[in-house]
């Protein structure tokens, strides 16, 4: 199956397959008949809150990444999840609308991974944790 993300606004075209809205409202300028939805799950839409604070602090895109997964462990959201995984193995391409600015760095982003199998860098990887597995190596030793 082929994920790929796609403005909201953009007209559908042939090569979209199935199309999901994952934001939590419809587009106001765009009936809903133009859009060509095969469904619309708003509960996959980041909060409010957190898209606030994403938008005022686009340089922190780890952490939006973090934080947004961690609210797709709400009931809503991991049944919306579950929904999507459907709509994708049972389609040959998907294509996830949104109406982010920046396609790659948004949850669109975020879920066009999980569909695609791409983990989540770990948490505990970087010279700190390097610098920590030495000391225990060198605990182990004495």
């Amino acid at each position: 199956m082929a994920v790929q993300l796609k403005p909201v606004a953009k007209a559908p075209a042939r090569t979209d397959g199935r199309r999901v809205l994952v934001d939590r409202r419809l587009p106001r300028a765009i009936e809903r008949d133009e859009l060509a939805l095969a469904e619309h799950l708003p509960a996959l839409a980041p909060t409010t809150e957190l898209a606030r604070w994403f938008r005022s602090r686009p340089s922190m895109w780890l952490m939006f990444r973090r934080r947004y997964l961690a609210g797709l462990e709400e009931p809503r959201a991991l049944e919306a999840l579950l929904e999507l995984e459907d709509l994708a193995q049972s389609s040959r391409r998907i294509t996830l609308l949104t109406a982010a600015k920046d396609l790659e760095h948004s949850h669109a982003a975020v879920l066009r991974d999980l569909l695609s199998g791409v983990r989540k860098p770990p948490a505990s990887s970087g010279p700190q944790r390097a610098a920590a597995s030495g000391r225990q190596r060198a605990r182990r030793q004495r």
